[in-house]
């Protein structure tokens, strides 16, 4: 992989991720004005769970048409202004966290409130328009691991990040705001309310990890396994379609990935997608992203959580009373059927 560093005309980095070397960036024509992001995060009195606020985000790109998308290489209106890639990553230029926010007051009517200090980047899978991640070649997915992997450590390195989340929102059913192949890179301000329950409960239990995965992989629910890595449907699994990826050597994060492992990840990921894709006969909508232990802790085990939306291939799962109101998730179909069919899908 090679890295080439460079920045758009507003200030903005952009780091390019070929597959061979002599890449000479391309100046960004547009002349855009600097981003001058609005982030804030208040702190729920209720829950003490971290809500962030976004004025300014209100206004960005939605399902524009195909000559008109930002991420396709060259045009008038792309953040990319080289005439081709292979994977690439820019910041945001609506970003949920950006350390150019200007300060906020401490509190507001009683709730702590701070500037939502932190980083947002795009990461673009392909310069084809029409592609997917599970269409690409081995290769191209491995280039993508070690460009999430370089990410992660670029966005550890921030001054208040906390906890770095790389992933994926594919199908407009999931809310996606634009159809090109990408993903997206959170580097927060604070530890997620998810993590911190993960973390709790693996303080609390000695060895979690590796108990969970030596109980899926001893159980009916396993969709692949390699030497390194397993996929499987977990048994008390919250969506219709949900599938984990985990490394079978306790690491904390992408960066901490090996050789074999990344080689093994891109050939085994590329595979779950692909039986996804299969499941219905058609592209299917889901988010997938990558659980990561906080900036300098390790007590959580990096893996990955994949999950749809859709239930059957008419029926959308939305999330309604028990499920938004409550937290208390209700799924209609079986963690087990869910398993059997994707070892079928391949």
């Amino acid at each position: 992989m090679n890295r080439t560093r460079a920045r758009l005309s507003d200030g903005r980095e952009i780091v390019y991720y070929d597959e061979r070397p002599g890449r000479a960036p391309v100046p960004d024509p547009r002349g855009l004005r600097p981003v001058e992001p609005l982030c804030e995060t208040r702190r729920d009195p209720l829950t003490g769970d971290h809500v962030t606020i976004t004025a300014h985000r209100n206004t960005r790109t939605f399902l524009p048409p195909a000559d008109q998308c930002p991420l396709c290489p060259g045009g008038p209106a792309s953040e990319i202004p080289d005439p081709s890639y292979d994977v690439v990553a820019f910041e945001n230029r609506f970003p949920s966290f950006d350390v150019r926010t200007p300060p906020v007051p401490p509190e507001i009517d009683g709730v702590a409130r701070a500037r939502g200090a932190g980083r947002c980047e795009v990461v673009c899978f392909t310069d084809d328009h029409s592609g997917a991640m599970s269409r690409l070649p081995v290769s191209r997915v491995r280039t993508i691991v070690d460009a999430w992997a370089d990410r992660t450590a670029d966005l550890s390195a921030v001054p208040g990040v906390r906890q770095v989340y790389a992933f994926e929102n594919r199908g407009v059913e999931i809310g996606v705001t634009l159809h090109h192949p990408h993903g997206q890179i959170y580097g927060y301000p604070f530890v997620t309310p998810r993590t911190e329950r993960m973390l709790a409960t693996a303080a609390a239990r000695p060895g979690l990890f590796e108990d969970v995965l030596k109980a899926e992989r001893a159980g009916g629910r396993v969709v692949l396994a390699g030497e390194h890595w397993t996929a499987y449907v977990p048994a008390a699994a919250r969506w219709p379609v949900e599938a984990h990826l985990m490394p079978h050597r306790h690491v904390p994060d992408l960066t901490a990935l090996d050789a074999a492992e990344r080689d093994e990840l891109a050939v085994l990921y590329r595979d779950l997608l692909r039986r996804c894709d299969a499941l219905y006969g058609a592209p299917l909508p889901y988010v997938a992203g990558w659980h990561q232990a906080p900036v300098g802790t390790d007590l959580l085990r990096l893996h990955l959580e994949l999950f749809s939306v859709r239930r059957a291939p008419d029926k959308i799962k939305y999330l309604a009373g028990s499920e938004s109101g409550m937290g208390a998730w209700i799924n209609d179909v079986s963690p087990e059927e869910t398993a059997a069919r994707l070892r079928a899908a391949g």
